[in-house]
């Protein structure tokens, strides 16, 4: 089980598997609130970096689970860093419909909610291990503008406008679905620069070192192409955003 090899070589280097930065992480976590002790579920832990910075700067306990192999050992590594390891737990596996055994007091999928079928179902997937009180965090994307046309979509890696909604209109679907926005703390164009600027260099180290792998055309592609796509389109017309919310 792992995710396809591409996102394991471009983002090898990264801690952080989506656009926000961790003076941004470290926000979100003091805006939350939270209390020694509170137990925290990631679906699509990524390299760990929210549980063990949480893990160390407020005392939190959490578990992880993530598809890439790779992300995992580095999450473990950097719990041992940080000196958490005793607070934190990280699995390698599918967290499609990954229930917590005990519940939590907050329930996380930042950036991963294809693992629900979308956000409706991913909100509903964390409820199950949610405890009385306790907070849902979604990551997800929005249009910081809306694209004038599908090709612009699709140069956001989108499959079409329809993919994602604009900001207020995101806002207002979680109320639909009876849940209240109790905070919430957006990527900025520099976050977006540091996710997505960071792959190329660590593509290009890849190439140096593995000419001769039969993957390295397609790397090779990428790095040739996403630099001048990412500044057209993603950086330009693409938001994302952690959201926090509590059942009505």
């Amino acid at each position: 089980m792992d995710i396809p090899r591409i996102f394991n070589i471009t983002e090898s280097a990264h801690r952080i598997h989506n656009p926000i930065t961790p003076e941004k992480l470290a926000t979100l976590g003091a805006a939350l609130r939270l209390e020694p002790g509170t137990r925290v579920l990631d679906l699509g832990s990524g390299s760990g970096e929210m549980l063990c910075s949480w893990a160390r700067d407020h005392g939190i306990t959490g578990t992880g689970i993530d598809m890439s192999q790779l992300f995992t050992e580095q999450a473990k590594q950097r719990a041992v860093e940080l000196g958490v390891a005793d607070q934190v737990t990280f699995i390698h596996g599918d967290a499609a419909g990954y229930v917590a055994d005990e519940k939590v007091g907050v329930a996380a999928c930042v950036g991963a909610t294809w693992i629900g079928g979308g956000v409706s179902g991913t909100i509903e997937l964390l409820k199950r291990s949610l405890n009385t009180g306790g907070i849902i965090l979604i990551g997800e994307p929005f249009w910081r503008q809306l694209p004038p046309t599908e090709q612009i979509a699709k140069g956001c890696l989108a499959h079409s406008i329809s993919d994602f909604l604009i900001l207020p209109e995101l806002i207002a679907s979680f109320g639909q679905l009876g849940y209240d926005l109790v905070e919430m703390v957006l990527a900025d164009q520099d976050g977006w620069d540091r996710y997505e600027a960071a792959k190329w260099l660590t593509m290009r180290r890849w190439l140096e070192a593995n000419p001769d792998d039969e993957f390295a055309q397609e790397v090779r592609a990428q790095l040739t192409s996403e630099p001048e796509r990412y500044a057209s389109y993603t950086r330009e017309y693409l938001g994302w955003g952690v959201f926090a919310l509590m059942p009505r």
